[in-house]
């Protein structure tokens, strides 16, 4: 038996471990505050679904998803993100990861190259590392990813443009304009991760890609951070040329996602309580995103600093060499939180902290990161 596929996997960290105790101070980036869920509401709509559901339903379902969850998604998309299509162009999959690997296992072939940003969030690289692409990070400025310095020959862009993933800022309307000729000129495909796009703390119109370019622009999103990560529930919008492929690809990856979440996520959307959720979460993690930038200007000035972000669950600083030392410690003293340098490859080649704060509460805030002020 050869064993030469396994080069590829030695190349592939392993899964994070999962932490076996909440931290005293949780300040980790991309952690939704569970406790905001509407679990009563949740458990009265899973039972009556289950209760609901002919039994032929419940056997194997539809590879593309739970009609009426793909017709809730496509009318939800219209107002919110600019994306008018029908609930046929929707492709429901197990988060946001399972859509950036469907999408990749249609477009790419081994040696591909994919430009990611640098710094960007790392399970897409490993993912495109594990199919044999080659991942090529571009910089990332205050606009977004530099469409200037995009490699020619990039088969895939895969961007996070609605709060980019770890710095935080918006892709501007200019950048995103030129993206989407760049790819036009070169053939080649955008995966927009539509990341934290839910919680936008202005009222500034911040549309999609795909609503510039339903071409070559596959829209990825994701309830895991809206809802809770354990639904393991996203979708992804992609050109009509490519449905049919992603069809497949979806069906011969896990056949399907688990039918009895799907109905009950689609009647909690169709009855509002999604749309009460995310207003009512919206303004929760507004307030703890005013007193983690209040703070960081207040406290830790000449020793980090604050990069804009007007959305999503996490405030970044930039900062002096040396930042891993520091989370190190930080996490021995109990504030669990990132470096800027994780993100990175190689690591370390940007310096700075992220600030997470969807999984620590607002009277948290201050003493963690008064008890981090003291290790810097």
């Amino acid at each position: 038996m050869s064993l030469g596929a396994l080069d590829v996997w030695s190349r592939i960290p392993s899964p994070p471990l999962r932490l076996t105790a909440k931290p005293e101070y949780d300040f980790r980036a991309g952690v939704p505050d569970v406790e905001l869920f509407p679990f009563g509401t949740w458990r009265d709509l899973l039972t009556e679904r289950l209760q609901a559901l002919p039994p032929h339903s419940l056997t194997y379902d539809d590879p593309r998803g739970h009609p009426a969850l793909r017709a809730e998604i496509a009318r939800r998309l219209g107002p919110s993100r600019g994306i008018r299509v029908p609930a046929d162009a929707v492709l429901v999959t197990a988060g946001s990861q399972q859509a950036l690997d469907v999408a990749a296992r249609v477009l790419l072939r081994p040696g591909d190259r994919v430009a990611m940003e640098e710094p960007g969030y790392p399970p897409p690289r490993r993912l495109f590392t594990a199919l044999s692409a080659r991942p090529v990070g571009v910089r990332v400025d205050a606009e977004g990813i530099v469409v200037d310095e995009i490699p020619p020959d990039c088969r895939l862009v895969y961007v996070t443009p609605a709060h980019q993933f770890p710095l935080g800022v918006p892709m501007s309307q200019r950048r995103r304009s030129e993206l989407v000729a760049w790819a036009g000129r070169h053939g080649a495909a955008i995966l927009e991760d539509d990341y934290d796009s839910e919680f936008r703390f202005t009222d500034d119109p911040l549309g999609s890609l795909y609503g510039l370019d339903s071409e070559h622009v596959i829209h990825v999103g994701s309830f895991s951070k809206v809802l809770l990560p354990a639904l393991r529930l996203g979708y992804l919008v992609a050109p009509p040329r490519l449905r049919r492929a992603l069809e497949k690809a979806k069906y011969l990856t896990d056949l399907y996602a688990p039918t009895i979440e799907q109905a009950t996520l689609a009647r909690f959307m169709a009855e509002g309580g999604f749309a009460e959720h995310v207003r009512r979460a919206r303004q929760e993690y507004l307030d703890r995103w005013n007193t983690v930038n209040r703070l960081l200007h207040r406290d830790f000035t000449g020793l980090l600093t604050p990069l804009p972000s007007v959305a999503g669950l996490h405030v970044s600083a930039s900062g002096p060499d040396g930042m891993w030392p520091v989370v190190r410690a930080a996490r021995r003293a109990g504030v669990w939180l990132y470096s800027l340098g994780d993100f990175t490859e190689p690591r370390d080649s940007v310096h700075g902290l992220v600030f997470g704060y969807g999984a620590v509460r607002s009277d948290r805030i201050e003493p963690g990161l008064n008890r981090l002020r003291e290790l810097l």
